[in-house]
């Protein structure tokens, strides 16, 4: 591995640790501040909840909620990280085109957590990974199909729950699925792809 390859993997590493801190850091700062931090989710369709777009990712109701959303979001962000060029870009995009999705069209509720990060990765990782027509790509599409394949079908439903943001699940994966359906790869298959 060239030494600029390998700069580039430890940048990526970093960038997913700060990634890591920061979903933690802020939820130990909600518990010990006064004051609740999931006031700042996405309240849709309401002027103050437009902030919600940029940090509900790493907004969480509770110690539950964060826990079954950090594996899945690192390991679907390592992914990313492996297979796709500008992957920082990428999940800004996702975060982005699926939060302001669900400002304009979401339940009046606030929402809050990285799921929709996640059903957003898991739509662009299988669209991206079988469209560029690369072998990384395609097999993380492959992998992520068959860990995560039946989570995206049941999530986007209304049938989850009322707690559940099925709503920010849907308008996020359709978020990543025409994203990574648009995506054109730029990486030489040859090198590995930079974030």
């Amino acid at each position: 591995m060239e030494t600029s390859s390998l700069d580039k993997l430890k940048l990526s590493g970093t960038r997913l640790g700060v990634f890591a801190a920061a979903l933690w850091l802020v939820f130990i700062a909600d518990r010990i501040l006064p004051g609740d931090f999931n006031r700042w989710g996405i309240l849709p369709r309401e002027l103050q909840g437009i902030w919600g777009i940029l940090f509900s990712p790493f907004l969480h109701a509770n110690l539950s909620h964060l826990l079954s959303n950090f594996l899945p979001v690192m390991l679907l962000l390592t992914l990313l990280l492996a297979t796709q060029p500008n992957a920082w870009a990428t999940v800004l995009q996702i975060v982005l085109l699926g939060g302001l999705l669900l400002w304009i069209f979401g339940r009046p509720a606030v929402h809050v957590g990285a799921s929709g990060l996640i059903y957003g990765l898991i739509a662009y990782l299988m669209a991206a990974g079988f469209r560029q027509g690369r072998f990384g790509p395609a097999l993380a599409a492959l992998l992520v199909g068959f860990l995560y394949g039946g989570t995206l079908l049941s999530g986007v439903l209304p049938t989850v729950g009322p707690h559940v943001s099925w709503d920010g699940h849907l308008t996020s994966a359709i978020a990543g699925a025409l994203l990574g359906f648009f995506s054109i790869s730029n990486a030489n298959p040859s090198t590995p792809p930079n974030s």
